[in-house]
């Protein structure tokens, strides 16, 4: 408290050497020339004057652990984060009077967690990380995903995911989530893990992953996932790649996506289409899959249950595998699906 009411003190101190120069100018202001030079030199001098950077002098230095472990958190067993010694969740005030160092070990804390998903990724879902490009030299940007060993070769499914835009990563649905909530409901996990038993924008970088991976594999039926700005992805996808999408994807699930048929100068044909096979799961107070009235002519918007942004992934998770069985049920009989039923509530066979 002291310590805190001492850098109060500098700053005003700061503040009224600051006043007082004020007035000193507006006393030079009433001499002659060289009185108006002095003035002139002095308000350069007060512009390079960072009031942030008075108040950081008493911050401790930036620097942070590199691993959970540093930070004296973990993972419990249900894949909340969790400080070792008390157990609490993560605080992010952990210096209350210092808003700028906390939020810097926040984001020092959610690289760690990226790099914790990546290992998931790899140890518990068994993907292997492919390198983009493909025949990228040693100077040229690369990004990469992740993908399964059979991804290409499996002939009967093929599931592909397209998280938002910001911070998350691959594996990632929002880090937030992750940090506060619990893995399940923050990363893609559930999904691969239920599904299996950066290169530009994000709009290049799904048009590249579709003509090197996507459209090589075996599988008869493929499925997309996508959330936010991954909507608008897809969509971007589906404009460039219009005939191949139609003959390889079978459902599309959308999670609260941004995209835009009229901005994004989507054609009659695409639309009709995305009626057919895509369902929009977004923020409502509604309950889960209840309908959701919308503007855009493109396809049913239903409620994912919670009006948070970043959990419509995961509140929806079984409708969307239900909703893709139906798909391939439908497919099978040559009968296209029907999102919507009468009581505005979907209904679904088991995926």
């Amino acid at each position: 408290m002291f310590n805190c009411l001492l850098r109060i003190s500098c700053i005003y101190f700061s503040i009224l050497n600051l006043l007082t120069f004020w007035v000193v100018m507006a006393q030079l202001q009433q001499g002659g020339p060289d009185e108006k030079e002095k003035t002139t030199a002095l308000k350069d001098l007060l512009s390079r004057i960072d009031l942030d950077e008075l108040m950081k002098k008493d911050e401790p230095p930036l620097e942070f652990p590199d691993t959970l472990e540093g930070f004296e958190y973990i993972f419990n067993e249900k894949g909340q984060l969790r400080h070792i010694k008390t157990g609490e969740p993560f605080v992010f005030n952990y210096r209350e009077d210092l808003h700028r160092w906390n939020q810097k070990r926040y984001e020092a804390l959610g690289e760690i967690i990226t790099k914790y998903v990546y290992e998931l990724l790899q140890k518990e879902c068994h993907l292997k990380k492919v390198t983009l490009p493909v025949d990228a030299t040693e100077s040229e940007p690369k990004s990469f995903i992740f993908m399964s060993e059979d991804a290409l070769i499996n002939p009967d499914k093929l599931l592909v995911l397209i998280h938002g835009n910001g911070v998350v990563r691959a594996g990632q649905w929002a880090r937030r989530l992750i940090i506060n909530e619990d893995l399940d409901s923050g990363t893609q996990i559930p999904y691969i893990k239920r599904a299996i038993g950066d290169n530009g924008s994000p709009e290049e970088h799904a048009i590249y992953v579709w003509d090197h991976f996507i459209s090589q594999s075996a599988a008869e039926n493929v499925f997309f996932v996508a959330h936010s700005y991954g909507g608008l992805a897809f969509v971007e996808l589906m404009i460039q790649r219009e005939a191949e999408v139609k003959n390889k994807v079978t459902a599309v699930a959308l999670t609260d996506s941004v995209h835009n048929v009229w901005h994004q100068e989507v054609g009659k044909t695409i639309r009709e289409w995305m009626r057919e096979n895509c369902c929009n799961w977004v923020s409502s107070s509604e309950p889960l899959d209840t309908s959701v009235e919308s503007m855009l002519p493109d396809c049913p918007r239903v409620s994912a249950g919670t009006e948070r942004h970043e959990l419509t992934s995961w509140k929806s998770f079984p409708s969307v595998f239900k909703f893709f069985s139906e798909a391939v049920k439908a497919k099978n009989s040559l009968v296209k699906p029907t999102p919507m039923r009468r009581s505005n509530r979907i209904k679904y066979e088991e995926f």
